[in-house]
């Protein structure tokens, strides 16, 4: 969320930096509104201090000049609820175009309508070829009894599926090798629930934006689709010591997800699927977009290295515009070679939102001369299961069907080969 103030002295700057996200916002009745909220504010105020020295006043009158006081009284209490009744009207509209107004992204993020349009900045690795066809993910981890797509279906509903035998092994050995890999980045681990409350959804800008891809329960309770919401709302409404920050949390949940704008892409196999587990890493800074930029660039560059370790082709692009969620400054993706399809498939993102986030989940910090801030907040994908599986397996194929495992993920897994077991 955006501070009125701001919005009000940089109207321009925040339509412009909706229109870039391709999102509709009504700036101009957002500043009416905080006229009439303001105006309503101070009436009220008004009425009530003439209420205060009304009753002081009654306690001293007598008969006939107590009567005509109290029905003074009356009319101003009656005046005070009209009131009222209208300011919270003007609150309720006020409070949801607050929320829909979006964070403006960076300067240096390009113009674009959607994923279409984000920009390669990077390109690594070495695409392997092939003295023979390669197959898909699907056809390899059916083949060695790595993964059942059908009874997954059969059990799980769409999308659905079960890893098994190296495919599992497979999993555990990655979650172990991030674990090692991140926390050696000086992070704190956390484990953090995927069952949270709507305000968490809120403070971290997923509602109501991206409402239709969560999944309620029948308490009113959401399961989140990335430890990030869970991770911010750690801080809810609390102050952190200054000395604290950075606080850089390396956090794991599973994670589910509705897909609901994604009918008819990616219906086979482990691309695209309902459930699913994440390594997270979120960072809450000091308020300087210069430390902040500093922290998105080393997140990035973390899971960049965690793929080059192993040895698996990517490349990274900074988002357009169109690409970027409602808090969104900056964000990267990365992409790994799927070899089965002949393109790159996202992997991670990297996201910076400065105070956006913290602002509403009321996050504060005192910094050096004794004023409230709100820091700034990071998020990165470390590592998504399964959907890593996929570029593993296609890219480490053998003629004869079986696996090569990544040199780095050998002690994890126990083999060097998956299928010959």
């Amino acid at each position: 969320m955006l501070d009125i103030k701001f919005i009000r002295e940089n109207a321009d700057l925040v339509k412009a930096g909706a229109t870039k996200k391709r999102l509709t916002v009504d700036v101009d009745r957002l500043l009416a509104l905080d006229d009439r909220r303001k105006a309503l504010r101070q009436e009220l105020d008004g009425k009530r201090a003439e209420q205060n020295l009304a009753s002081k006043t009654i306690v001293l009158a007598k008969d006939q000049e107590k009567e005509k006081l109290l029905e003074a009284m009356r009319h101003l209490k009656q005046g005070m609820a009209d009131l009222e009744e209208e300011y919270k009207k003007v609150m309720e509209e006020w409070q949801v175009l607050m929320l829909s107004i979006p964070n403006i992204p960076d300067i240096s993020v390009p113009e674009g309508e959607s994923d279409a349009d984000n920009q390669e900045v990077k390109v690594w690795g070495e695409k392997p070829t092939f003295s023979f066809t390669p197959k898909d993910h699907v056809a390899l981890m059916t083949a060695l009894g790595m993964a059942d797509f059908e009874r997954g279906t059969k059990v799980a509903g769409f999308r659905g599926y079960y890893l098994k035998g190296d495919g599992a092994r497979l999993a555990f050995a990655i979650w172990r090798y991030a674990q090692d890999f991140f926390l050696k980045k000086d992070f704190e681990p956390m484990i953090v629930p995927s069952l949270v409350r709507r305000e968490a959804f809120m403070g971290t800008g997923y509602l109501p934006q991206s409402e239709e891809d969560l999944y309620k329960t029948q308490d009113g309770e959401y399961l989140a689709g990335t430890a990030e919401v869970a991770t911010m709302g750690f801080y809810m409404d609390e102050t952190l010591p200054k000395e604290e920050l950075p606080k850089k949390f390396l956090s794991f949940s599973p994670c589910f997800r509705r897909e609901a704008g994604a009918h008819g892409k990616d219906v086979r196999g482990l691309i695209r699927v309902h459930e699913f587990y994440k390594w997270e890493q979120v960072i809450l800074c000091e308020a300087s977009h210069e430390e902040t930029v500093k922290w998105h660039e080393q997140i990035n560059r973390n899971t960049e290295e965690f793929i080059e370790s192993l040895n698996i082709p990517y490349h990274t692009v900074v988002n357009c515009g169109g690409d970027l969620g409602l808090g969104q400054v900056k964000k990267y993706d990365i992409e790994l070679w799927v070899p089965g399809e002949n393109t790159y498939r996202e992997i991670s993102s990297a996201s910076y939102f400065h105070d956006f986030q913290t602002r509403r989940l009321n996050i504060r910090y005192r910094d050096a001369d004794g004023e409230m801030r709100f820091p700034h907040s990071l998020n990165s994908t470390a590592i998504p299961t399964p959907r890593i599986l996929v570029s593993i397996v296609e890219n480490y194929q053998q003629e004869d069907g079986t696996i090569r495992v990544p040199d780095a993920l050998i002690p994890y897994v126990g083999t060097d080969t998956l299928g010959r077991r």
